[in-house]
Order: C-alpha cells, then structure tokens, then sequence
C-alpha cells in the first residue's frame, strides 16, 4: 500500500514547514538589503545639485589666509603731524594704557635721553601695549616724522628726518654766472 504522505513514484517531495522557514529567512533578508541598497544609491531625497554654489563654497575654502595691498607710490608722504592726529593720537592724547601724553616733558624725559634710533625702532616693532607700527598705512619714513614731532612736543629737539629720495638725491649744481 501506498503511503499518503509519500508522493508519486517520480514527483518531487513538497516542502514541508521547516523547508519553508529556512527559504523565507534566507529570501527576506536578501530583499530587504537589495531594496535598502538601491534606495540609498539613488539618493531621492537630495537636493539638486548647484554648481554655482558648489565653486563659490570651494572657492571659499581654499581662500589665501593674508593678502599683499599695493599702496600708491607717488602718492604724498605724509607730516609727522598728520600720521600722529591719524594713527597716534588716540592714545598719546590720552595717555591710555601708559602711553606717554603728547607734550608731556616728564613723561618723555627717559624715552627722549635713549635717543631717537631708540624710539623709531620701539615703534615699528612695537613695545608694551603699543603694536609695531611698521608696514602699516604709513611708511617707515612718515612714522620717523611722528616719532619726531612727538618726542620734540615733549621736550626732545630731534631734526626733522630727510625724505628717502631727497638723501638719494645730489645737490642741485649752482647757476652759472
């Protein structure tokens, strides 16, 4: 006799539950992971794509850190007055933070008797609370001319520093008679 749970001479068996449960735990984790891989790789959600904004925000990035300003050179240097009502003032006016007052014999007694190379050389490279004032908006020439005016407004009597191009400069020759 034959048995019911037997197939036919020949037939392939039918799957029984395990055979089942091992094909779907097999099967299921496949598709998921194809479907979340697609999903991810065409990236619907991303905005479109700027180009104008993508080079400035590269263009932004690799930006110089310090920049080179070519000042006029013909333009008109400066008097030491000038330079200090526009880059000194504001604290040698008032005295802020220890910075000798304008006109202050007491206060420029000491800094006047070190001498003038002194002084200049304090101020391009700075000293205490005051930065280096070299290869600001002023050239070294015009921070000599305040460095002059003030140290004279207190008591010193440095001459007046000569222009760079009139110490290069020879002698006019005299008008022949």
């Amino acid at each position: 006799m034959s048995d019911a749970k037997s197939s036919p001479a020949g037939a392939p068996s039918t799957f029984n539950l395990k055979s089942w449960l091992i094909l779907l735990a097999v099967v299921v984790p496949l598709i998921v992971t194809t479907l979340l891989v697609v999903l991810v790789l065409q990236k619907p959600f991303a905005p479109p794509v700027n180009v104008a904004e993508q080079e400035r925000a590269l263009a932004e990035r690799i930006q110089r850190v310090g920049s080179v300003a070519m000042r006029e050179a013909t333009r008109e240097l400066q008097t030491g007055q000038q330079v200090y009502q526009s880059a000194c003032m504001a604290c040698h006016a008032a005295g802020v933070v220890g910075a000798p007052k304008f006109g202050d014999a007491a206060a420029w007694a000491p800094r006047i008797g070190a001498g003038l190379e002194r002084l200049i050389t304090s101020t391009l490279q700075g000293k205490g609370a005051m930065g280096a004032q070299g290869g600001g908006a002023f050239s070294d020439f015009e921070i000599k001319r305040a460095v002059v005016y003030l140290a004279n407004a207190g008591g010193g009597s440095f001459p007046e520093p000569v222009a760079p191009d009139a110490a290069a400069a020879p002698a006019p020759a005299a008008p022949a008679q």
